[in-house]
């Protein structure tokens, strides 16, 4: 029976005809294709019965188009009423007071706020206007002249500087009012939910005498302080990267908070080491269903249980209990409930050593493991100082490049972040120009020329100087832009000081057959406004961590000397 036609205006009732299925009078033929049995030979009796079915039909559609109508009317005044409890009460005179026309979407905490940013912050990430989700975004007029000002010049500050200026450019070219706020989400941000709005008029600011009105600083507190007296109740915080800045408003009564979504890692979280100490009852809890096999010099050992999901990729483990058999081995396959941990090479025996170096504790042991790993495309190693980064990442590559063959040269760089006072430019070539950032590099090279020459004499260890030299290359990271590195082994020293994004410019320059190493110590950051949590060492730490192909490794104890591990421990 073929479907009567659709309805051609909303909620209008059918016609008696549209049930009428066939339009067919009684006795005429019906066409071919659309055969009724039902309505053949007996369609005069049936058609009294459709006209009742139609009339019953009519009454059930009037009766649910009231029932639609009286629930339509409930739920418009129900929405109307709960947009009314929800809404912010704000002042309309205010740009920011276009919050209340904004979508009804569900917000994630509560009501919205007002964020002032401070012109640190926009420098310091330009795509800081679109991470503060479903809350609206402020900017005074005195942060886009101090925008203006540090645009010029090829730093990382400037750069971002102009970043910004063309994502708010971006923004105000979508057409809308100005005045009534800028869709942050208009460029393509969907996870941004609010609006940016400008100063576009005089606020009434009232800051003590003690604060000189001309300084931007005082210009920026005193606007969030008119803001917060026109928004009232709602919330009005300033974000700053500057920690004075945050004092000074704080004193003032005002909200303020530092930029946390650079950060890696929220405090209290806890860096990840690469390691994990197994349970003393490992083998009576899992000896049990363990699976065994021997490949090469390693042993392979296939687990189940509950340790299994808190296990890594490429991630170390270790067991030492008195009384139960030690073990020391790396995840390398996870598959649903199981795990394969295999054993390590003991590169802590003199057979075993790396360019004559032999490891001295667990950590350094599971590090050369990961140096050594043709597998492993990507290392991380975090420790103290005097804990033997440099000279095992340098051990490893003479080895893998001299004797292997397994890369063509050694590339050296690091962050020209000095300690003290800058001493100036530098003469020479690129390479001297390094120079003077490359002590770590000369020292560990002295020890390791003077290890592997024995009593070659004179002639020997200059003969093996030149070598090595010929195969370290040191680059300056100012011009790593566009470079591709194949089969080359990449050294990456200092890399706390690099910033995140300077630490994937790094890493993207990485071709075929090429193994990076970061090498870091997480508390001699030097540079501004970097810290633990956002520096990028503890970004490619975090972002790494359980890739097949990556591994990270913490060194805890030192091996430098007995002054400089109690120097580490006491000063």
């Amino acid at each position: 029976m073929p479907l009567p036609p659709a309805p051609t205006q909303r909620a209008s009732l059918l016609s008696n005809t549209a049930f009428d299925h066939t339009h067919i009078t009684p006795g005429k033929a019906l066409p071919r294709g659309k055969k009724n049995n039902a309505l053949s030979e007996t369609a005069p009796v049936q058609k009294s019965t459709r006209q009742e079915t139609t009339e019953n039909l009519i009454m059930k559609v009037e009766t649910t188009r009231s029932i639609k109508k009286t629930h339509t009317a409930i739920g418009e005044t129900h929405v109307e009423t709960s947009l009314r409890q929800s809404a912010p009460v704000v002042d309309k005179s205010t740009p920011a007071a276009t919050n209340n026309n904004r979508s009804t979407k569900a917000k994630k905490t509560g009501p919205t706020k007002l964020f002032v940013l401070d012109t640190n912050v926009l420098m310091h990430d330009p795509m800081c206007l679109f991470r503060f989700e479903e809350h609206d975004v402020f900017l005074p007029m005195i942060v886009l002249e101090e925008l203006d000002g540090h645009k010029k010049g090829m730093t990382e500050v400037a750069r971002n500087a102009r970043q910004t200026s063309r994502s708010l450019d971006a923004l105000a070219a979508q057409g809308s009012d100005i005045s009534q706020g800028l869709s942050l989400a208009g460029t393509g941000h969907v996870d941004a939910t609010g609006k940016l709005f400008f100063q576009t008029q005089t606020l009434d600011v009232s800051l003590p005498i003690s604060l000189p009105q001309g300084k931007a600083d005082n210009q920026i507190l005193g606007v969030v302080k008119a803001l917060g007296h026109q928004m009232s109740p709602r919330e009005v915080v300033l974000v700053s990267k500057d920690i004075n800045m945050r004092v000074k408003a704080r004193a003032l009564g005002l909200a303020a908070e530092d930029y946390q979504n650079d950060k890696v890692l929220e405090d209290g979280d806890i860096l990840y080491a690469g390691v994990m100490a197994l349970p003393a009852d490992f083998w009576s809890r899992h000896g049990k269903a363990v699976e065994s096999w021997q490949q090469g010099s390693h042993t392979f050992y296939r687990i189940s249980g509950p340790v299994v999901p808190s296990l890594l990729m490429n991630q170390f483990v270790y067991l030492e209990a008195p009384g139960e058999p030690s073990l020391y081995a790396r995840v390398t396959e996870i598959r649903g409930k199981t795990a394969v941990l295999r054993t390590l090479k003991d590169f802590t025996h003199l057979k075993n050593s790396v360019w004559g170096v032999t490891t001295r504790n667990r950590e350094q042991n599971f590090a050369m493991n990961l140096l050594t790993d043709p597998e492993v495309d990507f290392v991380t190693l975090a420790g103290t100082a005097g804990t033997g980064k440099t000279l095992m990442a340098l051990a490893a590559g003479l080895t893998q490049v001299l004797d292997d063959r397994r890369y063509t040269e050694i590339i050296m760089t690091r962050a020209t972040v000095s300690v003290g006072e800058d001493i100036g430019f530098l003469p020479g070539t690129e390479e001297e120009k390094m120079g003077p950032w490359m002590g770590a590099l000369d020292d560990n090279l002295e020890f390791l020329a003077k290890g592997d020459g024995g009593n070659a004499g004179e002639w020997g260890r200059a003969a093996t100087n030149e070598l090595i030299r010929s195969r370290i290359k040191i680059k300056s990271m100012n011009f790593m832009r566009g470079r591709t590195f194949m089969n080359k082994y990449v050294i990456i020293d200092e890399a706390q000081n690099l910033t995140p994004k300077q630490m994937k410019t790094l890493i993207t320059r990485a071709g075929p057959g090429t193994k990076i190493i970061c090498m870091g110590n997480l508390a001699q950051i030097d540079t501004p406004y970097l810290t633990e949590g956002s520096s990028g060492l503890t970004y490619a730490v975090d972002r790494f961590k359980g890739w097949a192909h990556g591994g990270h490794i913490t060194l805890a104890r030192g091996e430098r000397s007995r002054l400089a591990d109690f120097a580490s421990e006491v000063l």
